[in-house]
């Protein structure tokens, strides 16, 4: 591969309705598009998901970009490409800046993918033709648009619920949701809006069965991790804390977590995913892929993602209509019995619904590799 132009879009999608957490709340997301062709013609597609604002890492939207034009454009564009997984390599001298890293990065192992002839999920070495899915519901108004929220969820055929919650909409939630779901698998996400101080509160959650409860502590926190996961017999899953193979490393030395939560933007991309995947597959420690409100390119990279072997939970990649009217790929992403299918064409397996690309996108440049 030599990729010989970059165009990248910012889009704007109204989600069908806020989805909020601890640190906030998103209904318009924003975010980008990049398309990188190489001198046969062939066009892979990645998706930066990094938020508007720095409430889930560093990143944003802008600085994103800044860094795709300014830093990792520069050292790829013209390079000769033998395999996606060079790329890490190609952009160790740039520090963090994981999801804009990703962003060109996932674009380079669909176009690997086409190029190849194969799926996506081949390529990465996925055993999987379809992958269960769960799905994430934001913090609801009342308790009755949250178990309506479940209802669907359920009647959809989702095979995990998770649910927000933060100091004050935590105990008394979950309490109301086993109470009219006994038995619904189910799991609780902080983001990281907890501490130590708050321990025989977060021991509670211990009655409720949950699968796991996410990232209590704080989102660069591992050591703190362990002190709580010492003294409580819920799973921690992390999720914020990883953003490379040495903090998973760490994390399991420590005893940090039981479960981690793999999302490949968090974390710099595809490559860098499946090395912690298969750190914690000789572990023996379960992973689920996360999501981040990702449109339909981003959700194509997920799912191919979280066909590898130890992706042995439900993950966060629920159907294109769970959060959007319409999507950016065709055929949308759809749920089937719990189970989205993995599509057999070449590449992330979805054309792109070009015609929706237009409508959204608010801003858009060409980059050209110098001859």
């Amino acid at each position: 591969m030599n990729i010989e132009q970059v165009k990248i879009r910012q889009l704007k999608m109204r989600m069908k309705s806020p989805f909020k957490t601890s640190f906030g709340s998103v209904q318009d997301k924003q975010f980008l598009i990049l398309e990188a062709r190489d001198r046969d013609g062939l066009t892979g597609y990645g998706e930066g998901v990094a938020f508007e604002v720095p409430w889930y890492t560093e990143e944003t939207m802008k600085t994103s970009w800044h860094v795709l034009e300014d830093f990792l454009l520069p050292l790829i564009m013209g390079k000769e490409i033998h395999h996606p997984d060079m790329v890490s390599e190609i952009f160790s001298s740039i520090r963090r800046n994981n999801m804009a890293k990703a962003t060109l990065e996932t674009a380079i192992w669909d176009l690997y993918a086409k190029k190849q002839s194969i799926p996506l999920a081949t390529a990465l070495g996925g055993q999987r033709e379809k992958v269960a899915v769960g799905v994430s519901i934001g913090i609801q108004p009342t308790h009755q648009q949250l178990y309506q929220k479940i209802e669907d969820a359920l009647e959809a055929g989702y095979q995990r619920i998770k649910v927000k919650i933060k100091p004050g909409e935590d105990i008394a939630l979950l309490n109301a949701i086993r109470n009219e779901y006994p038995d619904v698998p189910l799991m609780a996400d902080a983001n990281s809006c907890y501490t130590l101080n708050d321990l025989a509160l977060l021991q509670e959650l211990d009655q409720y069965g949950l699968l796991m409860i996410e990232q209590p502590l704080g989102a660069n926190d591992i050591v703190q991790h362990a002190k709580l996961q010492s003294q409580l017999k819920t799973p921690i899953c992390l999720d914020e804390s990883i953003t490379s193979y040495e903090d998973a490393e760490a994390a399991i030395d420590l005893g940090s977590c039981k479960v981690m939560n793999i999302k490949y933007a968090r974390v710099g991309g595809l490559t860098e995913a499946k090395r912690i995947h298969d750190l914690c597959a000789k572990h023996e420690m379960e992973v689920w892929c996360g999501g981040m409100l990702e449109a339909g390119i981003g959700r194509a990279h997920a799912i191919a993602l979280s066909t590898l072997a130890n992706f042995t939970l439900p993950g966060d990649t629920a159907g294109s209509t769970h959060y959007w009217k319409e999507d950016i790929i065709t055929p949308e992403i759809t749920v089937k019995n719990g189970y989205i299918s993995i599509s057999k064409e070449p590449g992330i397996g979805y054309e792109i619904n070009h015609s929706a690309i237009e409508r959204y996108t608010v801003k858009e440049k060409v980059y050209r590799a110098n001859r």
